[in-house]
C-alpha cells in the first residue's frame, strides 16, 4: 500500500487490490483518436453501488468522459440490468441492446472515521471480459479527486493515452469595467470545480505558471513600483518577488525539473530572456540585441526553448538551446506568432498567430512545418497543454473594448471546442501537470 499526498487540498490512499487484465482481445474496443472527429465511444456508467457517494462519483466520471469528446455515455434511464454490486459478472447482451460498447461497474464501501474504499471494473462489452479493475483507499471527502483518478483510468485503458482529469487550471479571473478592470489569480480543478481566489484584486496579475510538482505557480504582478516577477507557494500561501531588476521582469515559465525559471526582461529599448537558478538565484542572459524577445518555454527534456522574437523585422517563432545557443526561426506563414508552448509530447508547439485581422490558436511541428489552426475569432490567445498534450486550453474575447473574456478547451485535431466556465470573466489560463499521487 502506497501513501499519495497533495497538500495544498487534500491527502489520500490509493491501493490498486484488482488486477488489470489486457490482451491482443480488447485491441477491437479501442478509440483512434489520431482522427479529428472521431465517433464517441457509447459507454454505460451505471451508479457505484452501496453508498450514496457512488452516484456522485459516476456522475464526475461521466462529465470528464463526456467533456473530452471521445465518449458518449448513456442515459441510465436506457440500462436493462439493474447492477446491485460491483462483484458480479455483467449480462453482457443487456448492454449490447441499449448499444454499449464498454461497461463500468463498481461500489462503494464505507468505513470507519469516514473513510470509503471505492472499486471499479471497466468491461468489454462484445469482448465479454473485464479490462481493468482498480480500488481506491481513501476519506469519502476526497471522493471527486477519486473521481477524476477513476476516468483518468478509463480514458487510459479505452484511448491507449494517459488522461488529463485529475490536474488543475490556475488563471486571471477578470471583473468590472475595460477602464477599471480587476485581475486576480484563481485556481480550479480543470472542470471549473474547487474553485479558489489567490489574490484580492489589489494588484493586477499575469500569466501565471506551474510548477512541475503543481505546488508554486510564478506569475507577473504590478505589486510595487515596477511589474516582478512573483513566486507563490499554493500550500502555505507565502509569496516573494524573484528580484528588483533594471527593468520590467516578465513572461515567466519553470524549466521542466522545476529547478530554474526563464523570463524576460525589458530593459533600454529591448526585451532579452534570461535564467534564473532557483537555489543561488544567478541570472543567465540567454538572448542578445535590440530586439523584443519573450514567451519563452521549455521542451519538455529541457534541452531547448521555444520564444517569440521580432528580430527578423515581424514577431516570429524561434527555438534556441537552453544555453542561449542555435538560435532557429521556426515560423514563417502569413502574420504574426506569439505566445509558443511546447507540448508535454514534445512533438508539437502550440502558438497564437495574428493574421488579417483575425486571431487563432494553431499548432506547428517543433521545425515550423504541418502548421494547423485550430480556432478563429475576433481575439483568441494565450494556450496551453492538458497534462497529457491532448487539449489545449486558451482564452477568447468577443468583440469591443469592453469585450467579455471567457476561457475555452480545444483537441488537438481542432474538434470539440468547448467554453470552460468560470464565475466570472477568464484569461491567461495554465494547465498544471497531472496531480502528484
Amino acid at each position: 500500500m502506497r501513501f499519495f499526498k497533495f497538500p495544498v487540498i487534500y491527502s489520500l490512499i490509493i491501493a490498486a487490490l484488482f488486477s488489470i487484465f489486457t490482451n491482443t482481445a480488447n485491441a477491437a474496443l479501442r478509440i483512434d483518436v489520431t482522427r479529428g472527429n472521431a465517433e464517441p465511444m457509447p459507454i454505460a456508467l451505471p451508479d457505484l453501488a452501496g453508498s450514496s457517494v457512488g452516484a456522485d462519483i459516476i456522475r464526475v466520471v461521466s462529465a470528464d468522459l463526456e467533456r473530452s469528446g471521445l465518449f458518449k455515455p448513456i442515459n441510465q434511464n436506457s440500462f436493462i440490468e439493474k447492477i446491485s454490486t460491483g462483484t458480479v459478472t455483467p449480462r453482457f447482451s443487456d448492454w449490447r441492446q441499449i448499444s454499449a460498447a464498454a461497461l463500468v461497474t463498481g461500489s462503494v464501501v464505507e468505513g470507519e472515521g469516514g473513510k470509503v474504499k471505492v472499486s471499479f471494473r471497466l468491461w468489454d462489452v462484445y469482448g465479454e471480459e473485464q479490462i481493468a479493475g482498480k480500488e481506491y483507499n481513501t476519506f469519502r471527502s476526497n471522493w471527486r479527486r477519486i473521481s477524476h483518478i477513476m476516468a483518468d483510468e478509463i480514458y487510459k485503458r479505452l484511448t491507449g493515452e494517459k488522461g488529463y482529469f485529475d490536474s488543475r487550471v490556475v488563471y486571471v479571473s477578470e471583473s468590472g469595467p475595460a477602464i477599471k478592470r480587476i485581475k486576480r489569480l484563481a485556481i480550479m480543478d480543470q472542470d471549473g470545480e474547487n474553485h479558489k481566489f489567490l489574490t484580492d484584486g489589489k494588484y493586477l496579475v499575469l500569466t501565471p505558471r506551474f510548477s512541475p510538482n503543481s505546488q508554486e505557480i510564478l506569475y507577473m504582478s504590478y505589486a510595487g513600483k515596477q511589474p516582478r516577477v512573483f513566486l507563490r507557494d499554493l500550500q502555505t500561501g507565502r509569496e516573494e518577488s524573484l528580484g528588483n531588476f533594471d527593468g520590467m521582469s516578465f513572461a515567466p515559465r519553470f524549466s521542466n525539473d522545476g529547478s530554474s525559471i526563464v523570463m524576460s526582461i525589458a530593459s533600454g529599448g529591448s526585451t532579452q530572456i534570461y535564467r534564473m537558478d532557483l537555489r543561488s538565484r544567478r541570472m543567465s542572459k540567454l538572448t542578445s540585441g535590440n530586439a523584443i524577445d519573450t514567451s519563452p518555454s521549455y521542451s519538455p527534456d529541457g534541452s531547448q526553448i521555444v520564444f517569440n522574437s521580432d528580430r527578423g523585422g515581424s514577431q516570429q517563432i524561434y527555438t534556441m538551446n537552453s544555453d542561449g545557443s542555435g538560435v532557429k526561426r521556426v515560423s514563417f506563414g502569413d502574420g504574426r506568432y506569439g505566445t509558443p508552448v511546447w507540448s508535454p509530447r514534445s512533438d508539437l508547439i502550440a502558438f497564437t498567430k495574428m493574421s488579417g485581422g483575425r486571431f487563432y490558436i494553431g499548432v506547428m511541428r517543433t521545425d515550423g512545418s504541418a502548421e494547423r489552426l485550430l480556432t478563429e475569432s475576433y481575439l483568441d490567445e494565450g494556450p496551453t497543454w492538458s497534462p497529457n498534450g491532448r487539449v489545449i486550453m486558451f482564452h477568447r474575447q468577443s468583440r469591443g473594448s469592453g469585450g467579455n473574456v471567457r476561457l475555452y478547451s480545444v483537441d488537438v485535431t481542432g474538434s470539440n471546442l468547448r467554453e470552460v466556465v468560470t464565475p466570472m470573466g477568464a484569461s491567461d489560463p495554465a494547465w498544471s501537470p497531472l496531480l502528484p499521487l
